[in-house]
């Protein structure tokens, strides 16, 4: 093995997940043009284009997605095996990337992360908020964490809440104007907030049920959003009626700022869960993790959470 045979190979990675030069020179610490000569290097050690460069947009060429899937693992693996070797006897050191919706960072980790982070002062915690559903072996995460049924059957799943209850909303002034459907097919007659999802493109549909009775809503409205605090924000200002997973309104609701419509209408869904994807795999600085979430979740620890959030 030559000396150099590695040299840039994380750059490489990072220039890959990030998508561009110089957002990896932030993450890597370095500056953008130290960045393009350690891949051009790469590149012309290895005598292939491993990305397809323009002015806007950087992305990975044929040759380049699979030098990025041989090399990945391996350097993950080498990562791993550098932190544990480091570790001083049960003490978890070095990063851990999670990458989470925002609803369930404000929900769950939020409330707890001072806690988390002063019980292991060894890790440092990376947070990716993303609504989008990413694959976290390719994006170098060491866990996600999403509702249940999104969540792949070859991923380790662990469960961190019960089921989340969901509401319709929307502000006095709009009801005042607009008036309350009794049922849900007058929601396709009312201005709707949609949501957008990032990683499909889809629109959301509200599906809503009652005494065994469903009903998927292909609900339309003239504001479409691809983030909940920003939907819940148009509702609020009477843009129109939305649906809303529960941690972001009740406290609202309670304050009559909100109300709620159709509340025997509105199911609960399946609570969130952390996945990784290999069990033989798991790091130290992963299992202080999962076991601290767990352990929160047991006793209770976790706030309640219509009181998470505080509104102005």
């Amino acid at each position: 093995m030559r000396q150099n045979q590695l040299d840039g190979i994380v750059t490489f990675i990072v220039v890959a997940e990030e998508r561009s030069f110089s957002a990896a020179a932030v993450r890597l610490g370095i500056s953008p043009s130290a960045v393009s000569q350690s891949v051009r290097t790469l590149e012309q050690r290895l005598g292939v284009t491993l990305f397809s460069r323009t002015t806007r947009s950087v992305s990975l060429t044929e040759a380049g997605t699979q030098f990025m899937e041989r090399t990945l693992p391996c350097v993950q693996e080498l990562i791993s095996a550098s932190e544990e070797a480091g570790q001083d006897g049960d003490t978890p050191t070095g990063l851990l990337r999670i990458n989470i919706p925002r609803s369930a960072h404000l929900i769950l980790l939020q409330p707890l992360l001072r806690h988390f982070l002063d019980a292991w002062p060894g890790i440092t915690l990376e947070v990716m908020v993303d609504n989008a559903l990413v694959d976290i072996v390719g994006r170098a995460f060491d866990a996600g964490i999403r509702f249940g049924e999104m969540i792949d059957k070859d991923m380790v799943s662990v469960p961190l809440s019960p089921p989340v209850n969901t509401y319709l909303v929307a502000s006095p002034d709009y009801v005042e104007r607009h008036g309350i459907p009794l049922h849900p097919t007058e929601l396709l007659h009312h201005d709707c907030i949609v949501f957008r999802h990032n990683s499909s493109g889809q629109r959301e549909r509200w599906n809503l049920s009652k005494d065994g009775e469903n009903i998927v809503l292909p609900v339309t409205g003239r504001f479409i959003i691809n983030d909940s605090l920003a939907m819940m924000q148009a509702a609020l200002d009477g843009v129109g009626i939305t649906w809303m997973i529960g941690g972001y309104v009740e406290k609202l609701i309670e304050e009559g700022r909100l109300l709620s419509i159709l509340p025997e209408w509105c199911p609960q869904v399946p609570g969130y869960c952390l996945y990784y994807p290999d069990r033989r795999q798991v790091s130290l600085k992963l299992r202080v993790f999962i076991d601290f979430l767990k352990q929160q979740l047991e006793n209770g620890i976790t706030p309640d959470i219509k009181d998470t959030f505080s509104y102005q």
